[in-house]
This record gives structure tokens, C-alpha cells and sequence, in this order.
């Protein structure tokens, strides 16, 4: 598990801070951008400079940055420099980040400087994870790596999520739930204490997983039940 960044020595302005991109130029790029320039503002941390994506947007720049190339041009750079990966997509993140095999690039996770995270706490944060403003964890989680935890997501003691899950606004997890690899929430969908959630699940929009739900599937409804093929009925 990585660790929150923290320099070694004080940075006075964003402009001296490390280089970073945001490799995602749609709507949670912009997101994420907000959030790094939230960070920058409580302590110069981060020196953005502009964001990379695979399809490139219809104009040169984005939120007044430039765009900068595509997944093959950002493997090429010369230098060190971290990415945020603002791919909304569990299954897209992850290939994202396959494509990303530069020895240059590194994937700091990211925390909004509001969200509590102390020592106490008890917390584990794969590389790469982003949590935007307003969430809340408690204690004795485990983040794998390159978790999405989107505005106002609650996550409960001793809950465990796997590499590549990505929950959106005002998702809940309780205590003591597992969500394997991939596992998808959508907004305002909630898990309830100890249950299951198999890999690359899809939790449908206010749903409510009040049972173990198996590899593969997506699930709608409260409580949540798997969606059918009209050929599997």
C-alpha cells in the first residue's frame, strides 16, 4: 500500500511542486483537477500540467490546460512525473492504467484535503486512488489500488475494497463488506454490513445489496437482485 505524498521540503508555490497530469480529459478530469487544485490550495503540492487522453477532446486545451497526447506519448516521457488516472469506468481505469507501463510514471493517490484520514484511523490506500470531497471513512479499511471514491461516498470500519472499484456520489459501504476487483456502485447505491460483492459486479443506481452477490452480474433494485436475459428467464 502506498502513502499519502508528502515533500520532503517546503514547496512554496504549485509551480515549484512536482509535475502531474490527469490522464482523462472528460468530465472527471475536470473533477479531479478541481480536486488537485484544492490541494494546491491548502498546500502547494502539485504542478499540473495539462491532461492526456486516448481520445482527444475538441478543443487544444481543457479547464484552461493544454491537452498534451495520448496513452503511447505519455509513456514516452523523459522524466519522472505522476498521473491521476480520471477514468470513471472500473474496467476502463484498469485498462488505462495497462497501457501505462512507463518506468517514469508514478500514481500517487489522491485525497481531498477535507476528507479525515489521521493515523488512528487505520487506514490502507493502494497507489493511484482518488477521493474526492465529502466522503467519509472510519476505520480499518483497505483501499486497493486505484480506488474511485466520487463526492460524498461513506465507507465502514473494517471494510475491504479491491483494486479497480469505483464508487459514485454518495455511495454507501458498511462495516465490514467486501467488494472484490471491479466492483462498480452507482450513485446512491448502498452495501450492507458483511456482504459480498463479487468481481466486476455493477451495483445499479440506488440499489441496495442486502445479500452476497456473485462474480459478473449487475444488480438493480432494493434490495438488489440480479438483472436476466430475457433468453436466461
Amino acid at each position: 500500500m502506498t502513502q499519502l505524498f508528502f515533500s520532503d521540503y517546503e514547496i512554496e508555490s504549485a509551480e515549484q511542486a512536482p509535475p502531474l497530469v490527469i490522464f482523462g480529459a472528460g468530465g472527471l478530469g475536470r473533477e479531479v483537477l478541481l480536486l488537485l487544485q484544492q490541494l494546491n490550495e491548502t498546500q502547494p503540492t502539485w504542478h499540473v500540467r495539462g491532461f492526456y487522453d486516448d481520445q482527444a477532446p475538441a478543443t487544444p486545451t481543457v479547464a484552461g490546460l493544454p491537452y498534451l497526447g495520448t496513452a503511447a506519448d505519455l509513456n514516452a516521457t523523459p522524466e519522472p512525473l505522476a498521473v491521476a488516472v480520471a477514468v470513471g469506468s472500473s474496467a476502463g481505469r484498469a485498462g488505462v492504467v495497462a497501457r501505462l507501463n512507463s518506468p517514469q510514471l508514478s500514481f500517487p493517490a489522491l485525497v481531498h484535503p477535507r476528507v479525515a484520514l489521521a493515523p488512528r484511523q487505520r487506514i490502507a490506500l493502494g497507489k493511484g486512488c482518488i477521493i474526492q470531497q465529502g466522503c467519509l471513512l472510519t476505520c480499518d479499511i483497505t483501499l486497493g489500488r486505484f480506488v474511485l471514491l466520487n463526492l460524498g461516498c461513506t465507507i465502514g470500519h473494517d471494510a475491504d475494497l479491491g483494486d479497480f472499484c469505483s464508487l459514485m456520489p454518495h455511495a454507501n459501504v458498511s462495516g465490514a463488506a467486501r467488494l472484490a476487483t471491479g466492483v462498480y456502485l452507482g450513485t446512491n447505491a448502498t452495501i450492507i454490513q458483511g456482504v459480498r460483492i463479487g468481481a466486476h459486479t455493477i451495483i445499479g443506481a440506488g440499489a441496495v445489496a442486502v445479500r452476497d452477490l456473485p462474480a459478473n452480474v449487475t444488480a438493480v433494485g432494493v434490495p438488489a437482485k440480479e438483472l436476466r436475459m430475457k433468453n436466461e428467464e
